[in-house]
Formats: structure tokens, C-alpha cells, sequence
């Protein structure tokens, strides 16, 4: 009884700070030059003139006319000066922001880095920091940011972009809004000098600016708005009346690449079904701490902040038995569908074996639990 007063007395808790967090809307797109930074500033003069406190914390125009002629009336809060190497930087002003309390903040670049000795490493730290003091902010994101969809992201454009947003970041937001363009009209927009200056037109153009690129990557953009729409309709239908509430398992071992990929792939899952996902790693007697080698140790570790970033829950067991460990784990968390890689590359080539193999298989079957093998 006394557990389920505590339990009460959390869950209240937890209501009111959400309560208490500031509102935070993304707007999202699928390159640079579709007018994020447009819209953030056309949206902070509408708020203006309806009377609500907004300021901007941090606006990128990239000197770009029409974008930097928006910034006119409207209340800048200074960024703070730093000497980095010998040369003077400036950061946005998170103290600054958070003493003058407006109702809103415009802050664009969320996947930024800080300059090393900041407070937080990531700006989108500095949001949840400000979104905690109970200022609502609004931001902006490109769909090649997003860590889920890094290896989706480079084998479209051949780059591998660096700096990423965990995906629990989209989620916590109250709001995501795609700025959508044709990929003939995002060309146009280049070829007319609105994006980039005249001298980096055409490396731009055989480049990033490929028709079948910004095709592929306007595709992911709108896939997660829509799963984002998913997210929101679900949290607000009664758990009684809603179909099955989904719970993945990803299932990796001290295989770098395939156990990154196996994660990245299960957080898509997780992130389309609004579920809770966890990441199973079992330690067998062959890859116990003494035997493994270093670099692999090193690597499993990234693996386990990758997870947990992408928001999952790591489990590591100790179990000479692979199946056994996975079902156990499968009943403890009602799991409802289990991700695995490709069983012959390795890990898995144990539970291929026919009788083991079987026996997962099953198992998960008689449970009504799905079975999805990722490539």
C-alpha cells in the first residue's frame, strides 16, 4: 500500500513539472534553403503582434536578404563572447535567456556543437535547459540531424554528418512542423542565389542539390512528421481502447557495425510506434571482460550510450545460453516484438542451430510475439 502511494505521489509529481516545462515546437526539413529560419521569424512577429513576450536566443540567416530583413523589430537577446584558440566566438546566452524569462524563444541550429568549455556540449541541451525553466521554445532542425537516420542520411548523400540530435529530443516535442518545397522548387530557390552566395551555386548543385538526393531526403522529412502525427493521436486515446501498446527488444553483440545498425533501425521502430524499446546485450563465458578485446569492449560501451541516447533501456546479462536469456528477458518486459540481425553474420549463428532456433522461434510464437529479423 505504501508503494502505491509513493507510486501516486510520483506520477503526480511528474504532472505538474511537465506542466510546469516550457511548450517546445520544431519546425523540420529535409535540407538547408526550404525556409525554417523564414518561418521562426514570420511566426515571432505574429506572436508580437498578438502581444506575447518573444525573443530571439539564436537565429542563423546565412546573410540571406529575405531572412535577415525578418529580424527587423524584433528584440535580440546579445550572445555571449568567448576567446576559443585565439579567436573571439559567440555562443547563444542560455543565463541571459533564462533571467529575462520571456513566454517564447526562437533558437535555430539545434543540432549545433558549442564551443569546448561551454556548459553543455549540444544546443539542444541548452533547450532542454531552458524549456525546464518553463520558457517555450522554438526551434529548427534539418531531417540529416536526426541520430536514427545517420547510415539513411549518408548512403543518400555520401556524407556522414557529424553533428547529431538524439531522437527523444523529436519526441519530446509538442509540436513538429515539416517546411516542405518541391525538390524543382528548392533548385529554383538555389539557382536564384536565395541560399547560397552566386560562388558556391554550382558546387552546391553537383553536389548535395541532386534532384533524386532531396527526392530521398524530403521522403524521410515527411515519413517522421507523419509518425510524429502517430505519436500524438495515440497519447491521446485511452489505453482500454487502444491496440496492443508495442514494447521492442534489439538484440546485439560485441559486433560494432551490426549491433549500430540493429540500434539505429529498432529507434526508427520505437520512434513510428510511440514505443518503449530496450537493448538486450548478453555476455556469454567467450566474451566475458577478460576475454574480450579491448577495442571491442570500447566500442560495446559507445553502443550502450548510442541506446540510451536514442532512448532505450540497456540490459546486459550473463548467460551461457543466448535464447534462453533473450525469452527471459522477453516475459520480464512483456516485450511484443524481438529485432535481431541477420543470423549468419554472427552473434546469431549460434541460435540457428535447429533446436535452438526453434525453440525462439516458438516461444515467441505461442506468445503472439513478432520475430523481425533486420538486414
Amino acid at each position: 500500500m505504501d508503494t502505491e502511494k509513493e507510486n501516486n505521489v510520483k506520477h503526480f509529481l511528474e504532472l505538474i513539472q511537465k506542466s510546469r516545462r516550457g511548450k517546445f515546437k520544431i519546425y523540420i526539413g529535409m535540407s538547408a534553403g526550404v525556409g525554417k529560419t523564414f518561418r521562426m521569424l514570420q511566426e515571432a512577429h505574429t506572436l508580437l503582434k498578438n502581444g506575447i513576450d518573444v525573443k530571439i536566443g539564436y537565429i542563423e540567416t546565412h546573410n540571406r536578404k529575405e531572412t535577415h530583413e525578418l529580424l527587423e523589430g524584433l528584440p535580440v537577446i546579445p550572445r555571449r563572447t568567448i576567446f576559443y584558440k585565439g579567436k573571439q566566438l559567440e555562443e547563444m546566452d542560455v543565463q541571459a535567456i533564462i533571467n529575462l524569462r520571456p513566454e517564447v524563444v526562437i533558437v535555430d541550429e539545434l543540432a549545433h556543437t558549442n564551443i569546448e568549455g561551454s556548459k553543455n556540449e549540444k544546443r539542444w541541451q541548452d533547450v532542454l535547459e531552458i524549456l525546464e525553466a518553463g520558457i517555450n521554445v522554438i526551434s529548427a532542425v534539418n531531417i540529416q540531424h536526426i541520430e536514427s537516420l545517420n547510415q539513411d542520411v549518408k548512403r543518400i548523400t555520401n556524407v556522414d554528418v557529424q553533428e547529431r540530435i538524439p531522437d527523444t529530443i523529436l519526441r519530446i516535442a509538442d509540436e513538429v512542423v515539416n517546411i516542405d518545397l518541391t525538390s524543382d522548387e528548392l533548385i529554383d530557390r538555389l539557382k536564384e542565389g536565395k541560399i547560397y552566395t552566386e560562388d558556391k551555386i554550382q558546387t552546391a548543385l553537383n553536389n548535395f542539390f541532386k534532384s533524386d538526393q532531396i527526392l530521398q531526403l524530403r521522403e524521410l522529412a515527411l515519413k517522421e512528421v507523419a509518425s510524429q502525427v502517430v505519436r500524438k493521436v495515440e497519447k491521446e486515446i485511452p489505453q482500454n481502447i487502444a491496440l496492443r501498446h508495442e514494447k521492442l527488444l534489439a538484440c546485439i553483440s560485441s559486433n560494432d557495425k551490426i549491433a549500430k545498425n540493429i540500434i539505429r533501425k529498432t529507434a526508427r521502430l520505437a520512434s513510428y510506434y510511440n514505443s518503449d524499446w530496450y537493448v538486450l546485450y548478453v555476455e556469454t563465458p567467450k566474451e566475458s571482460s577478460d576475454t574480450i578485446a579491448l577495442d571491442k569492449q570500447r566500442y560495446l560501451i559507445n553502443n550502450f550510450k548510442l541506446a540510451t541516447q536514442l532512448g532505450a533501456e540497456v540490459i546486459k546479462v550473463k548467460n551461457k545460453n543466448i535464447t534462453e536469456a533473450m525469452l527471459e528477458v522477453v516475459k520480464q518486459k512483456q516485450i511484443t516484438t524481438v529485432c535481431i540481425g541477420k543470423p549468419h553474420f554472427n552473434l546469431f549463428r549460434v541460435i540457428l542451430s535447429t533446436t535452438i532456433f526453434n525453440r525462439l522461434l516458438n516461444n515467441l510464437s505461442l506468445s503472439n510475439i513478432d520475430l523481425v529479423i533486420l538486414s
